[in-house]
């Protein structure tokens, strides 16, 4: 029955990862007590062939209050089970559990070595994750619980530990994490860091910065326009660099051959390929694309890799009162864990944020009455905070040689390519902002 339950609700669940797809069956393969009316849940979802595995906290109360109404899953007999994520009475279990070291019927709480966790501060879910839950832990603690389970250790919690342990400045502290096994795989199931509670969304900066670029009248330059970003643009470029720079003496570092690097550049032509297929915006821009990816066949050095974010933009770091934070260490979401935890070239990371500053540029602009006559505005802006994000990387130990900026570019132009075929199948009206990338600068 439970099973049943669960079934009509996890495809509706924002972190579900088969919307649209029928589930053909689900199972529950782990059900741990971890105390009474809490149950830790990993379930199984069939689909169209394919097993995905998800983590629930599983609430049972025979009276259900208003407040826990929306987190409602079914009626068990007279016992309410509901999403106990979202019941500070529970969750309280989790933050007792790090403190204390606990392993309850094989989930390991642990914390890290030598700090204390203050197990007096409530919960508060913040909502604007898709596919994790993050539990607010009073002012203190932010708990990141991974929905769908990957059998592994999260890239996240191995880099943040290894950088916490160097000292590393640009990262939030680890406090925690809740682990099982998985396939007989030692696997992540959340990780506990401090909380940033009078930190700024590097996104959220960036827009405020462009809309008052767009408000100001006379149409002022940028660099005179209130809320220039610049300076801070150029901060963040030195932190992206310290991160970069205790990243490759954490863990292992390579390099790959001129032979390898053209590889990738052929890897990139595959996805231009089958990006045209399907976008046909894209074909008047194939040309200018493929020159710069024969730009990097040419290249015969080599190329330095190493661990990355892999995921890095402005919605991934965070501005406190003295300096940027970089968060969110996962790698790229849906990709296996080999994959995340590869070694590349941090130009890919660098690619990334450049990406970002275009699009927080050209944000606004989608649906815009004024887009036209705003555009030169947004071209500015960006190419004002590209160009300080690249001195401060510069400035803060990043290298960028003459031909390492091929290969920025040949990152830079395939992350664009992506972005154009997610806006077609996702948002249509996005399109221009990617498709701006192939414009000459």
């Amino acid at each position: 029955m439970l099973d049943e339950l669960l079934a009509a609700w996890i495809g509706r669940q924002r972190w579900f990862g088969g919307k649209g797809r029928p589930i053909d069956d689900l199972s529950i393969e782990s059900d741990v007590e971890l105390a009474p009316g809490l149950r830790h849940l990993v379930v199984a979802v069939w689909q169209e062939g394919s097993r995905d595995r998800y983590q629930i906290l599983l609430g049972e109360r025979t009276e259900l209050p208003d407040r826990l109404s929306h987190a409602l899953i079914g009626l068990l007999g007279d016992v309410y089970v509901y999403d106990a994520v979202h019941d500070p009475d529970r969750t309280s279990r989790l933050l007792d559990g790090m403190a204390r070291d606990e392993t309850d019927n094989g989930l390991r709480m642990r914390h890290v070595p030598d700090i204390t966790i203050d197990t007096d501060q409530r919960s508060l879910v913040l909502g604007a994750e898709q596919s994790n839950t993050s539990l607010v832990y009073g002012d203190l603690y932010i708990c990141k619980l991974f929905r769908r389970l990957i059998p592994g250790v999260n890239p996240e919690l191995e880099i943040i530990t290894a950088l916490a342990a160097r000292g590393a400045p640009h990262i939030a502290q680890p406090y925690g994490w809740i682990e099982t096994d998985l396939d007989g795989t030692d696997t992540t199931l959340a990780i506990m860091q401090e909380y940033l509670c009078n930190a700024n969304d590097g996104w959220d900066l960036a827009l405020t910065s462009v809309r008052d670029l767009y408000a100001s009248l006379p149409e002022l330059p940028a660099a005179d326009a209130g809320g220039d970003f610049a300076a801070e643009s150029q901060r963040l470029g030195v932190a992206t660099a310290r991160v970069h720079h205790e990243l490759a003496e954490a863990f292992p570092t390579d390099v790959i051959e001129s032979h390898e690097v053209k590889r990738m550049a052929e890897t990139f032509r595959r996805k231009l390929g089958r990006a045209v297929a399907e976008v046909p915006e894209l074909r008047p821009h194939v040309s200018a694309i493929e020159d710069a990816y024969h730009q990097v066949d040419l290249l015969t050095h080599v190329i330095p890799v190493q661990r990355i974010h892999g995921d890095y933009h402005l919605g991934q770091v965070m501005r406190t009162p003295t300096d940027w934070v970089v968060l969110d260490f996962e790698g790229e979401p849906g990709q296996p864990l080999a994959e995340r935890r590869a070694l590349y070239s941090p130009l890919r990371d660098v690619a990334g944020m450049l990406r970002s500053f275009d699009y927080a540029a050209r944000h606004l602009l989608a649906g815009h009455s004024e887009a036209e006559r705003l555009e030169p505005r947004a071209a500015e802006w960006a190419d004002r905070n590209r160009a300080a994000f690249l001195e401060g990387y510069l400035e803060g130990g990043g290298v960028i040689t003459r031909g390492d900026a091929a290969l920025l570019r040949a990152f830079e132009l395939s992350k664009a390519v992506y972005e154009v075929v997610y806006e077609a199948r996702n948002r249509p009206t996005w399109i221009s902002i990617p498709l701006a990338a192939f414009r000459p600068r």
